[in-house]
């Protein structure tokens, strides 16, 4: 088929993007609402994604090959269930900001009827609610026309130094052969993602440091498994996310004869798995954030080849 062509929604900064321009498809649409993401993603790729897709019409999304979409996953996740239900607040497709997001990808795939899709999410996506709504989701997409061939969790530890398990969901128009995906890589080290110079202001300061260890020993005491994670140096990290902006608590890098520290934005950049040149152009504060949010690069590569094989294999349309 001739070059096949696609659109990214929920873009972020891109990650999801990148292996699918690898691969010789051309991205023709991109949309995300938060205004940090649109900078860093305008500075790698040279536009600027459009606004919230709630307020943007069937009429200025184009027809394409491929739709993308990393749809937000706070309500499904393990940790944003945990919070909100201690908060007596709505998750799942409760949470009116977030969870009926995913119809705005049904609304599209309706509207436009491209001949494939790629969606992402947390794990939990699958168990949330007693596996409801993966049955809404999936019964959605399959009324939609699409066959669901594949919708599996990828640990992206054997491509990446990071404990990082995301489900995947691929459907086609037509049936098609899809996989089996191969997902094997060399063993990681978080030690080989790492600066060999990093500015102190990425130590942790005696004061934090302290409050990181006691909270750990009350929980402890409790029975409970929270705690700061001390990266083992010769093996992977825990999952990175986008809180880790507030105290790097999750992955800290122990240094001899100092506190421990955060990553720098460039570390997470690799231990995301972007590529060398990707450019950082926001706050530490801000890129924390979007490396936290974005998918393992590596992962998607594996996902986007067999992607374009099927579609080329099926003549698109």
């Amino acid at each position: 088929m001739k070059q096949p062509t696609f659109i990214d929604l929920f873009c972020g900064i891109g990650g999801l993007r990148i292996p699918f321009e690898e691969l010789g498809a051309k991205c023709i649409f991109s949309s995300d609402y938060d205004k940090h993401s649109q900078i860093t993603y305008k500075e790698n790729f040279g536009e600027k994604p459009e606004g919230d897709i709630r307020a943007i019409p069937n009429k200025k999304i184009p027809a394409h090959n491929i739709l993308l979409a990393g749809f937000p996953c706070q309500p499904f996740s393990i940790s944003g269930v945990s919070k909100k239900i201690s908060l007596n607040r709505p998750h799942g497709f409760m949470d009116k900001a977030q969870g009926t997001l995913f119809f705005e990808i049904a609304r599209v795939l309706k509207a436009k009827k491209p001949d494939c899709f790629v969606l992402e999410n947390v794990k939990n996506l699958k168990s949330h609610d007693k596996g409801n709504t993966y049955r809404v989701i999936k019964s959605t997409l399959e009324s939609l026309g699409y066959h669901i061939v594949f919708d599996d969790i990828i640990d992206a530890a054997r491509f990446v130094p990071q404990h990082r398990e995301r489900i995947f969901i691929v459907g086609f128009k037509k049936p098609v052969k899809f996989g089996p995906l191969n997902p094997k890589g060399e063993p990681q080290r978080i030690r080989d993602i790492l600066d060999s110079k990093v500015a102190d202001k990425y130590t942790l300061t005696d004061h934090l440091w302290e409050y990181l260890q006691n909270y750990a020993k009350k929980h402890k005491a409790k029975g409970n498994g929270f705690g700061f994670g001390l990266a083992d140096l010769e093996g992977v990290s825990r999952t990175l996310s986008a809180r880790y902006h507030k105290d790097g608590s999750e992955i800290l890098i122990p240094q001899k004869g100092k506190n421990p520290r955060r990553l720098t934005p460039r570390e997470c950049s690799r231990l995301m798995g972007f590529p060398k040149s990707y450019k950082i152009v926001v706050s530490d504060t801000q890129a924390y954030r979007q490396f936290g949010n974005a998918v393992a690069v590596p992962v998607v590569r594996i996902v986007a080849k067999e992607v374009i094989k099927c579609l080329n294999e099926s003549g698109g349309k």
